[in-house]
Protein backbone atom coordinates (compact mmCIF):
# COMPACT_ATOMS: atom_id res chain seq x y z
CA UNK A 1 0.00 0.00 0.00
CA UNK A 2 1.60 3.83 -0.83
CA UNK A 3 1.30 6.46 1.50
CA UNK A 4 2.21 9.98 1.37
CA UNK A 5 4.19 11.66 3.67
CA UNK A 6 4.73 15.59 3.72
CA UNK A 7 6.01 16.44 7.17
CA UNK A 8 7.74 14.60 9.50
CA UNK A 9 4.76 13.95 11.55
CA UNK A 10 3.46 11.86 8.71
CA UNK A 11 6.35 10.00 8.06
CA UNK A 12 6.96 8.96 11.37
CA UNK A 13 2.91 7.75 11.81
CA UNK A 14 3.74 5.61 8.81
CA UNK A 15 7.15 3.91 10.28
CA UNK A 16 4.84 3.93 13.56
CA UNK A 17 1.72 1.33 11.57
CA UNK A 18 4.59 -0.05 9.83
CA UNK A 19 6.37 -1.96 12.95
CA UNK A 20 2.95 -2.47 14.27
CA UNK A 21 2.27 -4.06 11.35
CA UNK A 22 5.21 -6.27 11.51
CA UNK A 23 5.00 -6.95 15.09
CA UNK A 24 7.87 -5.41 16.41
CA UNK A 25 8.39 -3.01 19.19
CA UNK A 26 10.79 0.07 18.99
CA UNK A 27 13.42 -1.59 20.91
CA UNK A 28 13.18 -4.85 18.09
CA UNK A 29 13.10 -2.08 15.01
CA UNK A 30 15.99 -0.11 16.54
CA UNK A 31 18.26 -3.01 16.91
CA UNK A 32 17.09 -4.39 13.41
CA UNK A 33 18.30 -0.67 12.02
CA UNK A 34 21.00 -0.22 14.72
CA UNK A 35 19.52 2.87 15.83
CA UNK A 36 18.22 2.64 19.68
CA UNK A 37 14.64 2.68 20.94
CA UNK A 38 14.87 6.23 21.56
CA UNK A 39 15.70 7.18 18.21
CA UNK A 40 12.68 5.34 17.13
CA UNK A 41 10.24 6.78 19.26
CA UNK A 42 11.50 10.70 18.51
CA UNK A 43 11.22 10.15 14.77
CA UNK A 44 7.81 8.31 15.18
CA UNK A 45 6.56 11.00 17.30
CA UNK A 46 8.23 13.35 14.83
CA UNK A 47 10.25 15.07 17.39
CA UNK A 48 13.77 13.63 16.06
CA UNK A 49 15.76 16.09 13.64
CA UNK A 50 17.39 12.69 11.90
CA UNK A 51 19.82 12.08 8.91
CA UNK A 52 18.54 10.69 6.08
CA UNK A 53 20.65 7.38 6.92
CA UNK A 54 18.87 6.53 10.07
CA UNK A 55 15.43 6.85 8.40
CA UNK A 56 16.24 4.61 4.97
CA UNK A 57 18.02 2.46 7.45
CA UNK A 58 14.47 2.20 9.61
CA UNK A 59 12.65 1.90 6.16
CA UNK A 60 14.78 -1.26 4.56
CA UNK A 61 13.93 -2.70 8.41
CA UNK A 62 10.94 -2.47 7.86
CA UNK A 63 11.09 -3.41 3.73
CA UNK A 64 9.97 -0.04 2.90
CA UNK A 65 11.70 2.31 0.73
CA UNK A 66 11.40 6.14 -0.23
CA UNK A 67 10.05 7.33 -3.54
CA UNK A 68 10.48 10.99 -4.57
CA UNK A 69 8.06 12.14 -7.09
CA UNK A 70 5.88 15.61 -7.90
CA UNK A 71 3.48 16.64 -5.42
CA UNK A 72 -0.03 15.82 -6.41
CA UNK A 73 -1.02 19.70 -5.47
CA UNK A 74 -0.53 22.75 -7.24
CA UNK A 75 0.50 25.29 -4.62
CA UNK A 76 3.42 27.25 -5.62
CA UNK A 77 5.10 28.08 -2.31
CA UNK A 78 6.44 25.82 0.44
CA UNK A 79 5.02 28.32 2.88
CA UNK A 80 1.43 27.94 1.54
CA UNK A 81 1.79 24.00 2.37
CA UNK A 82 1.77 24.79 5.75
Amino acid sequence: MQQTARTSKQLGSIIRRARKAAGLSQTALGEKAGVWQETVSRIETGQASTRVDTIVDILAALQLEIEIRPRQDDMSSLEDRF
